[in-house]
């Protein structure tokens, strides 16, 4: 006897029996998914959010103007050079007004100096010294037929500096003392037979501004002008030569005019960090 008979159970109950089976799972599994789908959203609401750390912020580099320096500079002067007689030995008139002429050349040579920085002030002392080579030459009209000739062939500065710094570039003014070495001589016109000469030193005072950029840590290049005024000498010429005057007393007074372009090597580090 059939076992499914035996059991009371026919084939096609068995079939039946198996298709519910198969219809209840599916079922579930469908609503597990469907649970599954549904709950997704609020689990994921619920997750911290992602955090994304920025980069370190790098502080920007800011020129650093404190340190000695030393450099060189050369450029173009001009100076109004005025001659007065002040006495004339072996004649009765004395005092007389040559006049004035301006003449300029070539300056060149170097300075040496400290700065200062406070925030974007910029302090500092320098001395400057030049070889320069300022000439001119007018006709005398005391003594008519000589020719004076003078010239400017050394000058120096030293000068106090205040400066207000964007980062690398720099404008700065100065002031202080200035002294000039100038000679002065006396010729025949023609012929060009010297009569006398005398050579001084004189002392003045000194403006001057400019601008200045450091193109890297240690090196700036610059431009300058200065003014230079009364610079003042007297001078005595014996003239054995210009019967029957034996000596003449003059006067010089010299105002200069100086621009040059600089460069300077500044001893310290380079740009630093700046908060």
């Amino acid at each position: 006897m059939d076992v499914a008979l035996a059991l009371g159970i026919n084939a096609s109950g068995l079939s039946e029996a198996n298709k519910s089976w198969r219809n209840t799972m599916k079922k579930f599994l469908l609503g597990t998914l469907g649970l599954v789908a549904m709950a997704a959203p609020a689990v994921a609401a619920d997750l911290p959010a992602r955090t994304y750390k920025a980069p370190p912020m790098v502080a920007p580099l800011i020129y650093d103007w404190t340190g000695f320096y030393i450099g060189a500079n050369g450029g173009y002067g001009w100076s109004n050079r005025c001659i007065d007689i002040t006495a004339v030995n072996g004649i009765g008139n004395a005092a007389f007004a040559e006049g004035c002429r301006s003449a300029g050349g070539g300056v060149f040579g170097g300075q040496i100096g400290y700065r200062w920085q406070a925030g974007q002030w910029v302090f500092g002392l320098e001395a400057q010294g030049d070889w320069a080579n300022l000439r001119n030459s007018r006709d005398s009209l005391r003594f008519p037929g000589e020719t004076w000739k003078s010239n400017i062939n050394g000058l120096g500065l030293f000068t106090g500096q205040i400066g207000y710094a964007w980062n690398a570039s720099l404008l700065y003014f100065k002031g202080g003392a200035a002294v000039a070495n100038a000679r002065n001589d006396l010729f025949t016109t023609v012929g060009g037979v010297g009569i006398a000469s005398a050579e001084r030193t004189g002392w003045g005072g000194t403006v001057g501004v400019g601008w200045e950029y450091g193109f890297s840590p240690n090196w700036t290049a610059g431009i300058e002008y200065d003014y230079l005024f009364r610079t003042n000498n007297s001078n005595t010429f014996l003239t054995p030569t210009l019967t029957p005057v034996t000596a003449v007393s003059v006067n010089t007074r010299s105002d200069v005019n100086m621009i040059t372009a600089r460069i300077n090597y500044r001893f310290g580090g380079p740009a630093v960090p700046h908060y």
